[in-house]
């Protein structure tokens, strides 16, 4: 009888130990640390704008500032549902080898907009949230949650994994690519904003 109830022991501590690995200090204030002024630099771009700047577009195709705007509220919660999906199944050490990108990487690489991507149409803005002021508050209120998750979360996020179209990232990292998301579009609006007939007011 003990041989066959001791490893069932060492099963399910050995389940417990794999299924509770937190972030460290250092990996949670980083991250929160990347949200926060991610979302901080967003709302400095966008502060004190007129109807006539927010709303400019140099020609049809481009985004004016509130369709950005638009497309981060949709864009954050589709990332971090990524994070959601992800924890659906067991944590998995075993898969750490297929992330092949490093935290530092993964950031310079959607910061970078000298690569152009055309977005899923589901991400396109179309006016869903109603103005511009509510869908700042969208953007704002869950950037909040997902602050305030990362800040008490137990989630083992570096043993979960999501797939992207350049790699498999673990949930820190989709985290990261969102935070880095948020700076490469905060580019695009300060791009569009230094045009030659951006208003003036």
């Amino acid at each position: 009888m003990k041989k066959i109830i001791l490893p069932i022991v060492m099963f399910v501590l050995v389940s417990f130990t794999a299924g509770t690995i937190k972030l460290t200090d250092a990996e949670r204030e980083m991250a929160v640390k990347e949200l926060t002024d991610s979302r901080d630099e967003m709302l400095s771009a966008l502060d004190g704008l007129s109807e006539a700047q927010l709303n400019y577009k140099p020609d049809a195709e481009t985004w004016s500032l509130v369709e950005i705007t638009e497309h981060l509220a949709i864009t954050e919660n589709g990332i971090f549902g990524m994070v959601k999906q992800s924890l659906k199944t067991p944590a998995d050490p075993s898969r750490r080898g297929e992330v092949k990108m490093s935290d530092e990487q993964i950031l310079g690489f959607i910061e970078d907009r000298s690569t152009k991507v055309k977005t899923q149409k589901q991400m396109e803005p179309t006016g869903q949230f109603g103005d511009f002021e509510a869908t700042l508050e969208t953007f704002k209120d869950s950037r909040e949650d997902h602050i305030d998750y990362l800040k008490d979360t137990e989630d083992d996020l570096r043993n979960h994994y999501a797939q992207l179209p350049f790699g498999t990232l673990d949930g820190l990292q989709v985290i990261l690519f969102m935070s880095g998301h948020t700076d490469r579009h905060v580019q695009q609006m300060h791009e569009l904003m230094s045009a030659p007939d951006f208003p003036a007011e």
